[in-house]
């Protein structure tokens, strides 16, 4: 694969104070979060088969697995994340599902962070795949996705987008339109776009 020349991150999640200050202020920055964690609860809900095992990456505070664990029947969830800091942090939030959830600290940029992970029923991402700090990454974790996917599951994925509406940085995200472009290159038959708003993008994938 070339070599690409990756966009650097302003923090380092792995540190607390910098996990603690992406926490704080991340409805502030982005209000209509709470929009999109009620659009992956609805697709999970109304899924026509079971969704008994979930996974998310780049789980960060727990703020999606919160929404998910209090509004879907979800048995199993499992947060991946490469920030220790931020698994900190969840583990504070979903203590009340403690019995449900299990934290994998792996990052998601690693070419076996599927390896002993299983099958599931849907994978859900929230702000997370520009974390790969380039676009073009993004078709090779879709690929990795589909491994992990049961053949009825499903893939949620919420994302900024650059272009009109959207982010300036077009090194690190991608339009509306590659989002779905590479889906499909990775695999995804199906693609479907659920909500766009605040320069994010949610996208269901099968």
């Amino acid at each position: 694969m070339p070599t690409v020349n990756e966009v650097p991150s302003p923090i380092d999640f792995r540190i607390q104070e910098d996990a603690l200050e992406w926490e704080r202020t991340a409805l502030e920055k982005r209000p209509d979060r709470p929009l999109f964690f009620e659009r992956f609860a609805t697709e999970i809900r109304r899924s026509e088969s079971a969704v008994g095992r979930v996974l998310e990456l780049g789980s960060g505070p727990g703020f999606l697995a919160k929404h998910l664990l209090e509004h879907c029947r979800v048995d199993d969830y499992v947060a991946l994340d490469f920030s220790g800091a931020m698994h900190d942090l969840a583990r504070t939030r979903l203590d009340g599902y403690r019995q449900r959830v299990t934290f994998v600290e792996r990052s998601f940029k690693a070419e076996d962070w599927m390896e002993d992970l299983g099958i599931f029923d849907c994978v859900v991402t929230n702000q997370a795949v520009h974390e790969l700090r380039h676009k073009s990454l993004a078709k090779r974790l879709h690929e990795q996705v589909r491994t992990v996917l049961s053949d009825e599951g499903f893939y949620l994925v919420n994302d900024h987008f650059s272009g009109p509406d959207g982010m300036t940085d077009c090194e690190l995200y991608m339009t509306r339109e590659e989002q779905i472009e590479a889906l499909f290159a990775a695999g995804f038959t199906d693609v479907q776009a659920l909500l766009c708003q605040s320069k994010m993008a949610l996208l269901r994938a099968s």
